[in-house]
């Protein structure tokens, strides 16, 4: 059993440099910062290898702070960031260079002069899942287990297509692999995604992703096939949910049919208390029998149930804070009480 306790706060702007009759040049800042105490002080202050954000222990510490430029016209657009923080040297460990400092890069252009048909190529936010690497656009304080055990970014090319009402979006992607901007040496081909977006009312969002892939060399190529599904109902102006189902399937030996799986169900209920103050439950639990996304030593796996509750506070338009308590339980793990700040 492990018990967290978690706060966090956000600051964010945003700046116009300059607009025109359908063209816009914008720049915007933001940092998240932490504390976090771990009651099995690891010696090297890093928290556990599955977690990616608000990783390391008894320090202040910056979990991801980014400086952005974004360029939009009728048919062009843009996106640049860099950015710094424990995030980033978490999850960009396995880039070269710079690259461990580009959290967005890409630019865009429009196919059709009267439809919504767009091309996007670069380092682009994952296709699937509904939590963001940015913490304020979450509903809760920290990362479910499938949110960091899934891409927060991709890289490669997004055809996109929204129809005039704005109600659905279907994707095409082609990927350089599972979080990955530099493909693995060895590699010779490419991932595929797809995703559909659906909003059939201003209160009911579906979302329904896939991943095809491998994220190893050709000598030793696993295919991986990935599902993603999720659904956000805002039920009044108080209260919203949001359910998803993530599963995933793995070889288990190159050219074999034998899989190796993983699933993982979530909830989160939100009911806003005011125009400052809101409050969000969490349930999770993410089964990685074969340990192919989380290597274990136990013979059962990586398997882990969660169970958390945040109150969020906004004292001004660009500032969060929030303070969460966290309850994780697994059979098979052995935890101790961690005290986040």
């Amino acid at each position: 059993m492990k018990i967290c306790l978690f706060l966090f706060m956000s600051l964010y702007a945003v700046t116009v440099i300059a607009q025109q009759p359908e063209k816009k040049l914008t720049v915007s800042a933001y940092a998240e910062a932490y504390y976090t105490y771990d009651f099995d002080r690891p010696e090297n202050n890093s928290r556990a290898s599955y977690l990616y954000n608000y990783s390391r222990h008894n320090e202040f510490n910056l979990n991801l702070g980014y400086v952005k430029v974004n360029y939009s016209a009728e048919r062009v657009r843009g996106n640049v960031a860099l950015a710094v923080g424990t995030y980033m040297n978490a999850n960009y460990a396995a880039e070269p260079g710079v690259l461990k400092n580009v959290f967005e890069a890409n630019a865009g252009y429009k196919l059709s002069a009267k439809k919504n048909l767009w091309l996007d190529i670069g380092i682009i936010p994952s296709h699937i899942g509904f939590e963001s690497a940015v913490g304020k656009d979450n509903w809760t304080l920290t990362r479910s287990f499938v949110a960091e055990n899934s891409p927060y970014f991709e890289s490669g090319a997004k055809l996109s297509f929204t129809t005039d009402n704005n109600k659905l979006t279907v994707a095409a992607l082609a990927l350089n692999g599972w979080q990955r901007i530099t493909r693995v040496d060895g590699n010779s081909l490419m991932s595929w995604g797809t995703q559909i977006f659906y909003k059939p009312t201003e209160e009911v969002s579906l979302n329904y992703s896939t991943f095809i892939g491998s994220d190893k060399p050709d000598i030793a190529r696993l295919w991986r096939y990935y599902h993603d599904l999720y659904a956000v109902w805002q039920a009044n102006e108080k209260i919203g949910i949001t359910a998803g189902l993530d599963m995933g399937w793995e070889q288990k030996v190159k050219g074999s049919e034998d899989l190796n799986n993983w699933i993982a169900p979530l909830c989160i209920v939100r009911y806003k208390l005011s125009e400052k103050w809101a409050v969000a439950y969490r349930f999770e639990y993410f089964k990685d029998k074969n340990g192919v996304i989380i290597p274990s030593e136990n013979p059962n796996g990586f398997d882990i149930a969660g169970n958390s509750i945040n109150i969020d506070y906004i004292p001004a338009d660009n500032i969060v804070m929030r303070i969460e308590a966290r309850h994780l339980e697994s059979a098979a793990l052995t935890f101790s009480t961690a005290i986040n700040f």
